[in-house]
């Protein structure tokens, strides 16, 4: 395998700063710098490490080879954060606090893990996803 691991991951947003606040407060990232109406980077895994997030709105690089129909080369997407034990009830409470519907939680006998599901303000899947200790 030629991958160490994911280096970035990028939504295509319609608001930036409202998904801004949505990453930031109800998800729980940390901005890696200060948002443009355009972009916003957080840090997805430990700070400094090569594993982010980031919101764009607009179009992204290579957007018009894309084999798919203008207005579908995009769709929403489903990815996880994994969140340790013992901070998956507060993880979970803050969505909620937010006026956000959370599924779960989701047993993965075949993962020896639990998860809860919820979407962010653009119809993307996110999910909290921790293993059992």
């Amino acid at each position: 395998m030629s991958s160490v691991g994911l280096s970035e991951l990028v939504l295509i947003v319609e608001d930036v700063p409202a998904s801004t606040r949505f990453y930031e407060d109800v998800v729980g990232l940390r901005l890696e710098n200060e948002p443009s109406d355009d972009w916003a980077w957080f840090w997805a895994g430990e700070e400094g490490k090569r594993q982010r997030l980031a919101l764009h709105r607009g179009t992204l690089l290579f957007e018009g080879q894309s084999p798919h129909a203008e207005g579908e080369r995009f769709g929403q997407v489903h990815f996880a954060f994994e969140v340790p034990r013992d901070g998956l009830d507060e993880a979970v409470e803050r969505v909620r606090g937010a006026g956000v519907e959370v599924f779960g939680p989701v047993e993965l006998e075949w993962m020896n893990a639990q998860a809860y599901y919820f979407y962010d303000p653009d119809g993307n899947l996110l999910e909290f996803w921790s293993p059992r200790t």
